[in-house]
């Protein structure tokens, strides 16, 4: 048996191509290339790689309820990753967790029926107000497409309505009113929630200290070829514990650096050198305030001190990705960079270490590759320490 949720219409496959901003998407179809909208702000860096498989649906489709005439014929509403479709109108999933509302499936909400829809409590609007034996109950609904390795994280991105939310959610519970924060992983094979604690810090601290008065589900659902959802829901278990010694400010990063041409650029002892177009990866920590260092790499205005240093003033662009543990893990993913990527100048960023060199060098964005977002996922989902590994004393 399958749940049908949603009207879509008739799905036209596509080949993506690129993203030219957060709204649109270009990809190929069998009648050529063509824009699409793309209902979901999210980075999806590790979704939208080019050749990934999507699915369009036409505007003129009875459940997008289009309030605004596009440009373009088609909506994007999912994309394929290891062989599943991943969900991406973050605009259509209050009408699943509807469905899954009135289907009985999502744990301990078997008994509740929904009042109503977008419902205004203080200064902000939650996504539904429910009956649950006889008393209110407010509930607000996320979307997550963010998974691997068994782990399911929110957000891919900052968000600072989400943090809001969190807050507000746990006042209101502290005042006697039953609050819940319902996350749906629009991908079948995980059995772990946790929140995105390397890119959103704020969030995950807000989501560890909200979940002691607003209750906090994560359920994982499948969608089938067809966009229909398959009967089974899986609820995940949030390890906790684990979150308490690792949401924390310290740990490692990468700086992914663009070059739009060759350059000879002084690096300090290390001499002038050359350093071709494409991109460079740094791999660097810090076991102490490690949002004010990334934010240091981002000024151009400083005095230089670390290899990298003059590295980023020279590059054309930059990219962050932070991955925070109470691990110093720098060289353990050097090494896992190094079976992927180039190595960069002997000795960059390594002279403290036995690395050959902690910065890489790859033709093509990594961030369009799915091996780089395997080693980036390696180190940043984890639900546990493996045995034998513990945190180290910071």
């Amino acid at each position: 048996m399958k749940y049908y949720p949603l009207n879509l219409g008739t799905l036209t496959k596509a080949t993506f191509r690129e993203r030219p901003n957060r709204f649109l998407i270009r990809c190929n179809t069998e009648k050529g290339e063509i824009e699409a909208y793309l209902p979901n702000p999210g980075r999806l860096w590790e979704l939208l790689l080019p050749g990934a498989t999507l699915y369009l649906s036409s505007n003129k489709a009875p459940d997008l309820g289009q309030k605004v005439q596009r440009k373009t014929e088609y909506t994007a509403v999912a994309v394929e990753r290891y062989g599943s479709p991943i969900f991406l109108h973050t605009h259509l999933t209050n009408q699943v967790a509807r469905y899954l509302i009135e289907a009985r499936s999502i744990p301990s909400l078997e008994q509740a029926e929904i009042v109503r829809e977008e419902v205004p409590y203080g200064r902000s609007r939650f996504d539904f107000l429910l009956n649950d034996n006889g008393g209110d109950l407010y509930l607000e609904v996320k979307s997550c497409t963010l998974f691997g390795n068994g782990v399911a994280m929110f957000p891919d991105a900052v968000t600072e309505r989400g943090r809001k939310h969190l807050r507000e959610l746990a006042e209101m519970a502290r005042k006697g009113m039953k609050t819940i924060i319902l996350f749906i992983i629009h991908y079948p094979h995980v059995n772990w929630f946790m929140p995105d604690f390397h890119t959103d810090y704020a969030f995950s601290k807000a989501l560890l200290e909200a979940r002691h008065e607003a209750r906090v589900i994560s359920v994982a659902i499948e969608w089938k070829s067809d966009l229909s959802i398959g009967k089974e829901v899986k609820i995940l278990e949030v390890p906790w514990g684990y979150l308490e010694g690792e949401v924390a400010d310290r740990g490692s990063y990468l700086l992914v650096l663009g070059f739009e041409r060759d350059q000879l650029v002084r690096a300090g002892r290390l001499g002038s050198m050359p350093f071709q177009k494409g991109h460079y990866i740094y791999v660097g920590s810090a076991m102490t305030n490690l949002t004010a260092r990334i934010e240091r790499h981002k000024r151009m205005r400083k005095k230089e001190h670390w290899h990298i240093d003059y590295l980023t003033r020279a590059a054309d662009s930059m990219v962050a990705l932070p991955i925070r543990s109470s691990r110093r893990e720098e060289c353990s993913i050097a090494e896992s960079l190094s079976s992927i990527l180039a190595h960069g100048p002997a000795g960059f960023g390594s002279s403290d270490c036995g690395c050959k060199s902690h910065l890489f060098w790859s033709k093509d964005n990594p961030l369009h590759a799915e091996a780089f977002h395997d080693v980036l996922q390696r180190y940043r989902m984890r639900h546990s320490w493996n045995k034998g590994e513990r945190p180290l004393a910071v």
